[in-house]
């Protein structure tokens, strides 16, 4: 539950609560009795939720059967502040505070579980509404016609809207549950569970903190917005897990060594070859990683990040270990020497010479800020001719 900064209330859903009058001091009382209310607030909130106002917080608390404190740290969980006792609650409230309970009840999960639920939901369903909202039906809610008010779109449109969205979020959860359980059903073992051997990547673009100076707002966003996208696209493409984007910086993860590697030297190609975006950058390391929440952490993921931050412009540097991932693999060989001689020797015995898709070039060691010292790899696609590619 929530007040925003315009005074609105917003419940265990990210529903609206009642805009709260402002006390003298110019602050907001969360105790308020007679709040001032805003009629189209209301008219969308009670279409959106399908049900009136009942309940404050101790009466929805009371209703579910759980004590006020779980209730709120429930609540604060899914990103939502106090509201005092306003009445601001549904039924579906009380309703989905008794199912996190029942679930610690029945042992299914662990209070600390319930409460991380509840983290990861708020967390990801508070973007995708912000963006909603602010991407898409600000655009369409501009009134057609002069003289029409904005509300008298944005009702009917949120009316035909509403279902079809709320089935298509369902499908691509569901979509999305069953991939990362696939995942972890493929694990070798409980450990990797949590703690796994991926290959993870950063990709940045150059010179973004000068182009924020030089270019216009709306400019500045149609860039990041078709850098998220192109990576978005490809990573999605190729097998790879997009972990977050972070405006001129993208964090993506995959399984294996090859299609890391493929994903990145694609977005340099891609991007190289549109003269509106910057130059790209992109780092990889491959180990353990632990993942919680949807984000990666540990060594691994540090590392790549250093990576990037030392990589040539439009290149791909890798660590030792995804190196010798991707020679273990048969994607890349040891040396230009080594291609060569197993070359030669397959042709001696009449066979196909060994096809590998990318080739490494060690190059100075250098230290690293908090990771001593590494050995980066130059990453780069072979040519036709086996070669290495620039």
């Amino acid at each position: 539950m929530t007040v925003d900064d315009t005074g609105s209330g917003a419940d265990a859903d990210g529903r609206v609560g009642p805009p709260q009058r402002p006390a003298a001091s110019g602050r907001v009382d969360p105790h308020e009795a007679d709040p001032v209310e805003d009629p189209l607030a209301l008219r969308l909130e009670g279409l959106i939720l399908g049900a009136e106002r009942r309940y404050t917080p101790f009466q929805a608390a009371r209703s579910a059967g759980v004590s006020m404190e779980l209730a709120s740290r429930f609540w604060r969980a899914m990103g939502f502040a106090d509201i005092g006792q306003a009445k601001a609650l549904t039924e579906a409230d009380v309703l989905a505070l008794r199912r996190l309970a029942g679930l610690v009840e029945a042992g299914l999960l662990s209070e600390a579980m319930a409460v991380q639920v509840a983290r990861s939901t708020g967390q990801t369903t508070a973007r995708l509404a912000e963006w909603q909202i602010d991407s898409f039906l600000e655009g369409l809610t501009e009134p057609p016609e002069p003289g029409m008010t904005r509300t008298e779109v944005t009702y009917p449109l949120v009316e035909l809207l509403l279902p079809e969205l709320e089935e298509f979020l369902v499908y691509v959860w569901r979509r999305q549950l069953a991939a990362a359980t696939g995942r972890v059903v493929q694990a070798a073992d409980d450990e990797e569970m949590v703690d796994r051997r991926l290959a993870v990547c950063f990709a940045d673009l150059v010179g973004f903190t000068r182009l924020t100076r030089r270019m216009e707002e709306e400019e500045l966003g149609e860039l990041v917005e078709a850098f998220e996208t192109t990576a978005a696209d490809l990573v999605a493409a190729h097998g790879g897990r997009l972990i977050k984007t972070l405006g001129d910086e993208v964090l993506y993860a995959a399984d294996d060594g090859g299609i890391a590697a493929e994903i990145a030297l694609r977005l340099i190609e891609t991007m190289s070859n549109d003269e509106t975006m910057p130059e790209l950058r992109v780092g990889m390391a491959f180990g353990t990683v632990t993942t919680r929440m949807g984000d990666v952490f540990g060594t691994t993921v540090n590392l790549a990040s250093r990576l990037t931050s030392i990589a040539p412009r439009d290149a791909v540097l890798v660590d030792s270990a995804f190196a010798e991932e991707l020679i273990r693999s048969g994607e890349a060989p040891a040396s230009e020497a080594e291609a060569a001689e197993a070359a030669a020797a397959a042709e001696k015995e009449g066979e196909e010479p060994p096809t590998y898709r990318f080739a490494l070039q060690p190059m100075w060691q250098r230290p690293v800020r908090g990771l001593g010292v590494v050995e980066p790899w130059l990453l780069t696609r072979r040519n036709a001719g086996g070669n290495a590619g620039g």
